[in-house]
């Protein structure tokens, strides 16, 4: 049966929920490399960490370990180990999120995030899943500047500026 053959659900007529972003879940096979990653590049903060879990948490995630969470501004991050990693990425091709895109206030704050990135990685201090260098900065036709990088899980995150009175 194809979607246009289906017959739509009713609708409830109680308000539907507008959900906010709480925090975004990073599964890693190094905490440690994955926490001063994101502590230095985003100038995160570490604000409280995990070594106990519920069961619900347990049955979900088996194998975790340990959770940190960070914050950056209003962003936060849950960072978190899991014994029994298979140390792969993703194949390219399989159901994920593809990125995660955090809007910055200028272009000039992308030129400092790619130069951050590059400056991390050169310093050899992190290991980093993927070898893939960040994009150059391109820009659509609405004006919209637009960067993608890695971090050391090999995640991908866009960073953009969108100009006043776009989009």
């Amino acid at each position: 049966m194809s979607l246009k053959e289906q017959t739509p659900a009713p609708r409830s007529t109680a308000a539907l929920t507008k959900p906010h972003i709480d925090h975004f879940g990073v599964q890693t096979d190094d905490l440690e490399n994955c926490l001063s990653w994101y502590l230095e590049f985003f100038g995160a903060e570490k604000m409280w960490e995990l070594d106990k879990f519920s069961e619900l948490t347990h049955s979900r995630l088996p194998g975790i370990g340990r959770l940190v969470e960070v914050a950056v501004g209003e962003v936060r991050f849950h960072l978190f180990d899991r014994s029994g990693h298979d140390h792969q990425v993703p194949p390219e091709k399989s159901f994920q999120f593809q990125h995660v895109c955090l809007r910055v206030d200028t272009p000039k704050d992308l030129e400092a995030v790619r130069d951050r990135w590059t400056e991390l990685y050169e310093s050899g201090r992190f290991t980093f899943a993927r070898q893939v260098p960040p994009t150059d900065i391109v820009v659509d036709d609405e004006g919209v500047l637009s960067l993608y990088l890695v971090d050391v899980n090999g995640l991908e995150y866009e960073f953009t500026h969108v100009p006043e009175g776009r989009r």
